[in-house]
Formats: C-alpha cells, sequence, structure tokens
C-alpha cells in the first residue's frame, strides 16, 4: 500500500495562527481570490460557471441559520420559515420532471452527489439484490455512490451518439436474470450531452424482474425539460427516481442537488422512519434552497425556458463554426454540450477546455456568447492549419 501523501504546508500569510489575524487584512485575501477567479471567467469554456444571481443583495443569508433536519414535507419547528421556499421549488422541479408535489417526493441536496446517492439509496431499499446497470458513459460518481452504498455496477456498453445500448442492457441484465435490476440512465452525459431513452432501457432490462429506473439528470435536465429533440426522459417516461441539479446553468454561488422519486414506488414506513425523513444526511442546510427559490423566482418558467433556448441556440451556432474550423465537431440534439477533436495543448489550456480521450468539449451555459465562439474557433482554425504544415 502507497503511503499518505503529506499534507501541504499552508500557502505564506494564510496559515491560522495562535492568535486573532486582522479582519481587513483577511478580507482583502478574499477579495483578490474572487478577483483572481472571475476575471478570466469568459475563457473557461470547459463548464463556464457563472453567477446569475446579484449575489451582495442575498449576504444577510449568511447571517441566518437555516437547518433543515427532515424533508421538506415534514413538519419541523425549527426550520419552519424557509421550509416553504423548499416546498416550492421542489414543486418547480416536480414539475419539470412530469409529476405533481402529490405524486413525488424529495428534497433540495446540497449537491448533485448527495442527491445520486439518495435516489440509488431508495433504488436498494426496494431491490436489495438488483445490480446497477450504467453506461460506459455516465459520470465517475456513480461508481463512487455504488462503492459507497455496496451496490454492484455492471458496465454497460454505448452506441456512438454517447447513449446506453438497450441490447447489451438485455444481455447483461438476462445473466442476472431473477434478482431485478436497478437501471441508471444518464440524460446528459458528461462528455457527449448524450440522453438515454428510459422506455427502451426499462424494456431492456424486464427479464432481470422488477425494474427501478433512476434517471442522473444533472447535467442535461433543464435542458431536456425545455427541448422537443430529448428522448423519453423523465418520470413521465416511466422513471422512478432522478436526480436534478441547476447550480451550473442558474448560476448558483453554491451546489444543489434536486432528489425526486414516485411516492408510490415506497411504502410509506421503513423501520419507523417515515418517507419525507429519508435524506442521506440528518441535517441540511437551508441556504441552497433558498437561492434556488430567488433565482427562479427573478426569471420565472418563462425565464427558464428562454435561457435554456439561448443557451442551445449558442451551442447549435458552436457546431457549425467548429465545423468551417475543421474540428469535426459532434452534438447531440438540444445538448447544450459540444464535443469535438482535442486541440493542441495551448488551446485546451487557453481556453480552460474539458477533455478525454481524444475528445473536447464546451457546454453553452453561463456568459458563454457567440463572441467566445468565434474566437475559440479561430484558434482551432490555427491549430489546424499548424498540424497540416
Amino acid at each position: 500500500m502507497s503511503p499518505s501523501p503529506a499534507p501541504h504546508t499552508p500557502v505564506e500569510g494564510l496559515a491560522i495562527a495562535d492568535q486573532p489575524s486582522e479582519p481587513v487584512s483577511d478580507t482583502a485575501h478574499l477579495h483578490e481570490l474572487i478577483a483572481s477567479v472571475c476575471r478570466d471567467e469568459r475563457r473557461f469554456l470547459g463548464f463556464p460557471d457563472h453567477l446569475g444571481l446579484v449575489v451582495g443583495e442575498l449576504a444577510p443569508l449568511l447571517a441566518m441559520f437555516a437547518d433543515h433536519r427532515p424533508g421538506p414535507y415534514s413538519p419541523d419547528a425549527v426550520a419552519a420559515a424557509t421550509r416553504p421556499y423548499e416546498e416550492a421549488v421542489m414543486e418547480y422541479f416536480a414539475a419539470l420532471a412530469g409529476a405533481s408535489a402529490a405524486d413525488a417526493h424529495g428534497y433540495v441536496a446540497s449537491s448533485p452527489s448527495e442527491a445520486l446517492l439518495h435516489g440509488l439509496a431508495t433504488a436498494r431499499r426496494r431491490l436489495p439484490a438488483a445490480s446497477v446497470y450504467a453506461s460506459d458513459q455516465a459520470h465517475y460518481s456513480v461508481a463512487r455512490a455504488c462503492d459507497l452504498l455496496g451496490m454492484n455496477r455492471v458496465n454497460v456498453q454505448s452506441l456512438p451518439d454517447g447513449t446506453m445500448d438497450p441490447e447489451d442492457l438485455r444481455l447483461q441484465s438476462r445473466m442476472r436474470r431473477g434478482a431485478g435490476a436497478v437501471v441508471l440512465a444518464t440524460c446528459g452525459t458528461p462528455l457527449r450531452g448524450a440522453v438515454d431513452n428510459v422506455v427502451a432501457l426499462r424494456t431492456a432490462a424486464v427479464e432481470s424482474g422488477r425494474v427501478h429506473v433512476h434517471v442522473d439528470a444533472t447535467t442535461g435536465g433543464l435542458a431536456a425539460a425545455h427541448s422537443d429533440e430529448m428522448p423519453p426522459w423523465s418520470l413521465t417516461h416511466g422513471a422512478d427516481s432522478i436526480t436534478l441539479s441547476a447550480h451550473g446553468l442558474l448560476g448558483l454561488p453554491v451546489p444543489a442537488g434536486i432528489s425526486l422519486m414516485r411516492r408510490v414506488q415506497i411504502p410509506a414506513t421503513t423501520a419507523g422512519i417515515t418517507v419525507p425523513d429519508r435524506s442521506v444526511v440528518g441535517a441540511r442546510g437551508g441556504l441552497p434552497a433558498l437561492l434556488l427559490w430567488t433565482r427562479l423566482r427573478s426569471l420565472g418558467r418563462a425565464g427558464v425556458a428562454a435561457m435554456v433556448s439561448r443557451c442551445q441556440d449558442v451551442a447549435a451556432y458552436a457546431e457549425d463554426r467548429f465545423e468551417g474550423a475543421g474540428a469535426r465537431p459532434e452534438r447531440f440534439p438540444g445538448s447544450l454540450t459540444v464535443t469535438f477533436e482535442q486541440p493542441p495543448t495551448w488551446v485546451v489550456d487557453k481556453w480552460h477546455l474539458t477533455h478525454a480521450g481524444d475528445l473536447a468539449q464546451i457546454v453553452t451555459t453561463g456568459p458563454l456568447t457567440r463572441t467566445a465562439v468565434n474566437e475559440l474557433a479561430i484558434d482551432l482554425s490555427v491549430a489546424g492549419l499548424e498540424a497540416i504544415a
């Protein structure tokens, strides 16, 4: 076993000393950090996070302790004042995923990874002997969640467009007939932005016995909900549980995950724990729900739809420009992700591109505009000419 790495020495001036520091000096440090991170934000095209909220106006929220102990639908005096905000957020996302608040339950998690853990833990309660069938294009957090929960993960091949291959799923689940299947579909794969067909995958796995379909829609859920080009992906289409996220596209200063599942799939109680109290953690911060509520209220349903449409327009524009630059782009219909041949290191480093294997990508969220796409396309053209020379 390799030894644990030695801890890093704190950067000079940032170490926590015996005596209190000067507040003014520490505030200056933090302001420098903010300035350095935000200065070149437009060049982070791999996944350009942004702040859609006017965060300064919401700073007073940091002075309030919002501790959400059970789920958003349980009576709790501690969170009585903030709980209605989380309920409103959950109602919005339930409708987005094709269900009413009466048909689905869940909560606002501190991150998409926590929401994924909640969804898979729910599936394991229903089908304790079932394996998790996930494609080779699924997010790496799926393997981590299966390991934490002690669930066997079966790797399913993907098709050229990045979606899970229903025929390979059929073969893999048939080998474990009778144990049931937890099918982990993806709505917005990390590299290609592909969307798995929930109906086709459920049909492919039926020979294994009972089937629970969980959809990881962390990356592509908002786009899919506002697009007619996507295949069946949501609770409407037969999913049993779903993970959503919105902090990247909506522009929040903190991560936030949404865990949703059908009420009819889960018994009313298990070991004395009622349905709304089955969150992964015993206590949750209320800040992500409040920030989500603020951002969604500021946009409205029409504003979110318009934002997604703008991002899809930029993605389609990028696909066309990169084609002209000879970068061989690909884009799943309706996706905000555009993949293309990985350019030389100087282009990857300049634009902070996400890449894997021989492919790189951009995700057209946040501040990414046609202007930035044009500048990257020029660099891709230059790189192509250099390769020929």
